[in-house]
């Protein structure tokens, strides 16, 4: 008794959904199930193999790029910063980097434009955070 290529489909697609829970991979095996899946549908209509593997190949390269894509727009976002106030333990000379006491704790920093001089002991802004140097703006530019 051979087992229809659609339960052969379903089954890889199965298996290749729990091995993301086990190994996570950035969704790359939940793409190649999910892809696995659609092909088990198609296998209803398609009785060809290499034409089931083909759609098999496309759907998943489809799948990896999109769920890569929604997984970048994640990255690329600036980190959320708790506050916004910081004060200057040195001087931030133009195109350079200094220190900020922020949050409790002494950070890198860089003027936010690359031309202005910051001095030490002033009040700053956070405008956002770039690794692990803050991105910095004095109080007085704002006003």
């Amino acid at each position: 008794m051979a087992i229809s290529p659609a339960y052969l489909w379903a089954l890889l697609g199965i298996v290749f959904c729990l091995m993301e829970v086990f190994i996570p991979s950035a969704f790359t095996e939940s793409a190649l199930g999910l892809a696995a899946f659609g092909v088990a549908i198609a296998a209803l209509v398609i009785p060809q193999l290499w034409l089931q593997a083909m759609l098999w190949f496309i759907l998943s390269t489809l799948l990896i790029l999109g769920f890569r894509r929604l997984s970048q727009g994640r990255r690329n976002r600036s980190w959320r910063l708790d506050a916004v106030e910081a004060k200057t333990l040195t001087s931030i000379p133009a195109r350079e980097v200094g220190r900020v006491m922020y949050e409790g704790g002494s950070w890198q920093a860089r003027s936010y434009d690359p031309e202005l001089e910051i001095a030490a002991n002033q009040s700053v802004n956070v405008v956002r955070q770039e690794g692990n140097t803050l991105i910095v703006m004095p109080e007085s530019a704002l006003l």
